[in-house]
């Protein structure tokens, strides 16, 4: 394997037409020079440059490593430049991770600084459950993504790196005329005789119902269970029962309802950026990471 450096001298000492000339360009001692020329001609196995009156001039195989060693050194520069635009956000591309509750809330108000900042990178995102974004992580589709947690299962920070951004406070979703609905705030405990509209029992709020409810001292009449949270707050505004969300599930609110604070008697969960632990982190990624710290700080979900 060719040295590229000793290339590089060979070319030098061939533009400049001596080994003193090319030693001063490079800021080299002519010796250190002398040393490079002799080592790349041990390594092709034949002499490169032979010495005349007016110079160092090419041996006929120091004029073909010559015409190969400038086209290395092209492209050399030319992948210098590629990738001193990339780390200064000139160009590029990034591929991050979201869910639905904060890719409705969240996500865009974080991509649209990042794009105001960043308008030449390109931007992939990719929504999807979270086994499925932690799979993304882990086969490096996505380099970094948003997730979340409750304080009983906690997302393992062995498996992967984890910034916490800012707590999705959980809330009572009631009809427009509900009792309830011109409260500021509720416990959980003044609402043992409600119907409850929940997603599917496998779903996370579903767990933290039963949480809390059970922290207040009784157990939730179940009247419905819905496919997402449209269709919750659409069976609330109807008065069929209350709901719990994340706050963040509710950005685009149904005209039927309102949505009452359960302070701290309902469990908040914790919006969090994962990166993998071995992952070398791309300036895209990087400046993204900032842009959703700097969201992140003071972010309420309306």
């Amino acid at each position: 394997m060719l040295d590229v450096s000793r290339l590089q001298v060979l070319l030098h000492v061939i533009e400049e037409g001596s080994v003193t000339a090319a030693a001063a360009r490079l800021q080299y001692s002519p010796s250190a020079v002398s040393q490079q020329l002799r080592r790349l001609e041990r390594e092709v196995g034949q002499p490169l440059l032979t010495r005349h009156a007016r110079g160092m001039v090419p041996t006929e195989a120091g004029q073909v490593l010559a015409g190969h060693a400038r086209k290395v050194v092209r492209q050399l520069t030319a992948a210098e430049a590629d990738l001193a635009e990339i780390a200064g956000l000139r160009r590029g591309q990034l591929s991050i991770g979201t869910f639905a509750t904060v890719g409705s809330s969240f996500v865009p108000l974080a991509v649209q600084r990042f794009r105001q900042l960043y308008p030449s990178i390109r931007m992939h995102i990719h929504s999807d459950r979270e086994q499925g974004l932690i799979d993304k992580l882990e086969e490096g589709e996505v380099g970094l993504s948003l997730l979340w947690d409750y304080e009983w299962r906690r997302i393992d920070p062995s498996q992967v790196a984890l910034t916490t951004l800012f707590e999705d406070p959980t809330v009572l979703v009631v009809a427009a005329d509900h009792p309830l609905a011109g409260e500021r705030s509720v416990h959980m405990r003044d609402l043992a005789d409600e119907g409850w509209i929940i997603r599917s029992e496998q779903h996370p709020v579903v767990e933290v119902l039963h949480r809390s409810a059970a922290a207040a001292g009784f157990e939730p009449r179940i009247s419905f269970e819905a496919n997402d949270y449209q269709e919750a707050q659409a069976m609330v505004s109807v008065g069929f029962g209350v709901a719990l969300a994340p706050r963040t599930a509710l950005t685009n609110k149904h005209p039927g309802v309102r949505i009452v604070s359960l302070g701290d008697s309902a469990p908040p969960r914790r919006i969090v950026v994962a990166h993998r632990h071995d992952r070398v982190r791309a300036p895209a990624e990087i400046a993204f990471h900032e842009v959703l710290l700097d969201m992140a700080q003071g972010y309420e979900p309306d």
